[in-house]
């Protein structure tokens, strides 16, 4: 009787996780070795579609878990009973995770549970603060206990997990598959929002310049993230030329601050959470980039645009060392500060925009994808790990 290729579950929440699991599930599906099936547990809903569509994505499998005002307690009750019932449906071979989402950390349990092996997308990512980002730097590292295969973007992610006692022979350093996405962007795709479409006209006629905001992190909420609102409206209103676009996060905690101190400035939109491409669109032609995102501390370094981190502590230091990307916080006279000294060094062409990436060579799902045939299979590995010349030294 002919043996059936073995079944990777690639398993995306939120996002993020379908826009860095896109290229390793398409790699994947190009090796015969394995059957790959995509599964969706639907932490998020409308964003998650919006990805799966651009990028041709269908879930074989959908949990269908985001509910109106769903706390973290929801989602994993969710996951744990939904993935249960895929598991053993489909008796996989091994589960691929990325990040560190509840998705993430609670599909990664459910190997365990059902004693399948488990490969972590991103793994060794460290802020050495259980709080901040909070929850998921303990989400991530929950997922690396958990896990068989680490698949760690960069060399300083790797030693992490090495100190941690994770045997060298799991660790596989591959890039991280963000940088594959943003290789498939096509650089003059219309953008669909009018507002930004308005925006990067400006900006691409030479009309003043242009920063992008994204500002959601729990833990600015409050006081914290008033001061950094604050110093962006300081930042707008000493610089005349400067226009700022900020898609809001719908949270209450951020749409509220957000509205009441930028509200009604005539040089800052505020927009509802637009389409990632037209995001991307945005980041590639900014001037400058203010945000508490992780992913975008890692797509602005592949377009050379300058990164202040209104975090107080980053799991993604490469991209500081790198000189791509600078903390500052939430405090409202540094943003003020280095923001007009960014744009003045970027006005007199002092501020040259690397190509060198920190993260990754466009390669990581196709490493990522090979290590998983190769350890299913016995079939002989066709690439190697990713040796980046000095990001990572």
């Amino acid at each position: 009787m002919e043996r059936l290729p073995p079944t990777v579950l690639v398993v995306v929440g939120t996002r993020p996780e379908a826009i860095k699991m896109a290229p390793v599930y398409e790699a994947l599906r190009a090796r015969s070795e394995v059957d790959v099936q995509l599964v969706l547990t639907g932490q998020h809903t409308d964003l998650v579609d919006q990805v799966m569509e651009r990028f041709g994505l269908r879930a074989d499998h959908d949990l269908e878990l985001m509910r109106p005002g769903q706390t973290l307690y929801d989602v994993a009750h969710g996951c744990l009973d939904g993935l249960r019932e895929v598991f053993q449906q489909t008796k996989p071979g091994a589960v691929l995770v990325q990040g560190d989402t509840a998705t993430v950390a609670f599909a990664a349990l459910t190997g365990f549970f059902e004693k399948v092996l488990v490969g972590h997308v991103e793994a060794g990512l460290r802020s050495g603060d259980k709080w901040a980002p909070w929850p998921e730097e303990i989400f991530r590292r929950l997922t690396d206990v958990l896990t068989d295969w680490y698949f760690a973007p960069t060399v300083r992610s790797a030693e992490h997990l090495l100190k941690e006692n994770v045997p060298a022979h799991q660790v596989f350093v591959t890039g991280n598959p963000v940088v594959d996405a943003l290789t498939s962007l096509d650089e003059n795709r219309p953008v669909g929002d009018t507002t930004l479409d308005a925006a990067l006209r400006r900006r691409r006629a030479g009309e003043g310049e242009l920063a992008l905001v994204t500002l959601h992190r729990r833990e600015s909420f409050g006081q914290p993230i008033l001061d950094a609102l604050g110093g962006i409206l300081d930042l707008v209103e000493a610089e005349p030329d400067l226009h700022v676009v900020y898609p809001v996060h719908p949270n209450p905690n951020v749409r509220g601050p957000a509205h009441e101190v930028l509200g009604g400035h005539p040089r800052i939109d505020l927009l509802d959470p637009v389409d990632y491409f037209d995001l991307m669109a945005v980041v590639r032609w900014a001037d400058l980039v203010l945000t508490d995102s992780g992913g975008i501390q890692e797509e602005a370094p592949s377009f050379g645009t300058p990164v202040l981190v209104l975090r107080e502590v980053t799991e993604r230091p490469e991209g500081i060392e790198a000189g791509a990307a600078e903390l500052v916080g939430t405090d409202r006279a540094r943003i003020l500060t280095r923001g007009r000294e960014l744009l003045a060094e970027a006005r007199a062409g002092s501020a040259e925009r690397t190509a060198l990436n920190p993260y990754g060579d466009g390669l990581a799902g196709e490493r990522i994808a090979d290590i998983v045939v190769n350890a299913l299979t016995d079939t002989p590995r066709i690439t190697t790990d990713w040796q980046p010349a000095r990001a990572d030294s």
